[in-house]
């Protein structure tokens, strides 16, 4: 699965279907205008990190990633991660 698909998932999974992997990846407004609360944030946060390897800096860029899966994957290509 590539990654962008995977984060997809996990956003799905994080909002306990509020909002689901198609629509992660159609989406062309925030996330967060789509119903990603900021519970399913955290846990998108917690799940990114354990997969991924990678720190989400919530004191910096980090709730912008959480609110667009394209800046999210690129993140994570630029800590050199694909994930397991």
């Amino acid at each position: 699965m590539v990654v962008r698909e995977r984060l997809a998932a996990m956003v799905a999974t994080a909002s306990d279907g509020a909002v689901t992997a198609k629509e992660a990846l159609a989406a062309t407004v925030p996330l967060s205008a789509l119903g990603v609360t900021s519970l399913a944030q955290m846990r998108l946060i917690d799940a990114v990190e354990t997969e991924f390897g990678v720190e989400i800096d919530l004191s910096g860029e980090g709730f912008d990633l959480l609110d667009d899966l394209d800046a999210l994957e690129r993140h994570i290509a630029s800590s050199g991660r694909s994930g397991s």
